[in-house]
């Protein structure tokens, strides 16, 4: 976590010593863990994330790419940033992915504490010394969707070079993310009812920041003439349910793979949406 952290404090021009203020420790004890020298702990990479404005799921999510990278002598192709369509495992600690997976077995109201430290192998002291509820582990699972979730989608429409052909790309990384990460896809779609209030409206400015990147690039292809449907705006969310339905569904094991999957969804979306040639093809180059 160190370089990630040490990135996001120079990218916002923040001294070692006021990040170190911020977080009541010496100036010595950040220059270690920005070095790598001590580890990070769950409860202060959440402080370390606050003290720098931010969440430990795009913290987190910064180490990966960072770690990812093609190495120093491919320079352009590292400055073209990972590869939203590449699926590797999530780095998760042992609280989250036992949260993780006890809420998609029972729900967020179904599993206690008690065996989600169990699950993790630790005591449930432990468990709240790094998250203080089970509603902050919901946060951090949510967090960590939306922030994977938005970076892929926004690396996906950059590709394109048309309206048409943003949406297809999208509607492809809609797809890839809710069936390569079907289990937090899943918790995305049924348990924002259990977030409190304030949590609630900020995950779902976000998950509303999604639907506008897909409801722009359709409305701007419609006033050019590539897609003739006359109803946009609920096309669009068709689509994105479309998408969103997908962890319902889909098994790793199953006859299609998550490739196979979201390129088919990008072309109904495509043929729903009225599109005019193969302007918007959602077929990957060779």
């Amino acid at each position: 976590m160190g370089p990630a952290v040490r990135h996001v404090r120079q990218a916002q021009r923040l001294s070692l010593r006021e990040l170190a203020r911020r977080l009541e420790v010496s100036p010595g004890t950040l220059s270690a863990i920005e070095n790598g020298k001590v580890d990070v702990t769950v409860g202060r990479l959440h402080r370390i994330a606050d003290a720098l404005g931010t969440t430990a799921g795009r913290l987190l999510l910064h180490e990966e790419r960072t770690d990812t990278a093609a190495p120093a002598h491919r320079a352009p192709a590292a400055a073209a940033g990972p590869d939203w369509r590449a699926f590797g495992p999530m780095r998760l600690d042992p609280v989250l992915s036992a949260a993780i997976g006890l809420f998609v077995e029972t729900g967020y109201h179904g599993a206690t504490v008690r065996e989600i430290a169990a699950r993790a192998g630790m005591s449930v002291p432990g468990v709240y010394h790094h998250y203080p509820s089970k509603q902050h582990l919901l946060v951090a699972t949510l967090d960590l969707t939306m922030d994977e979730l938005l970076w892929r989608v926004r690396a996906a429409r950059r590709e394109g070079a048309t309206p048409a052909r943003r949406t297809a790309l999208v509607v492809e990384a809609l797809a890839l993310f809710h069936t390569h990460r079907r289990e937090l896809a899943f918790i995305g779609a049924s348990e924002m009812r259990s977030l409190h209030r304030a949590n609630r409206r900020r995950i779902a400015g976000l998950r509303n920041g999604v639907q506008h990147m897909l409801d722009a690039e359709i409305e701007d292809a419609v006033r050019e003439g590539t897609f003739t449907t006359r109803h946009p705006r609920h096309a669009a969310r068709a689509i994105a349910t479309m998408c969103t339905s997908l962890p319902q569904w889909f098994r790793p094991d199953g006859p299609s793979t998550p490739e196979h999957i979201a390129s088919e969804y990008a072309e109904f979306a495509l043929a729903l949406l009225g599109c005019v040639g193969r302007a918007g093809s959602g077929k990957r180059s060779s």
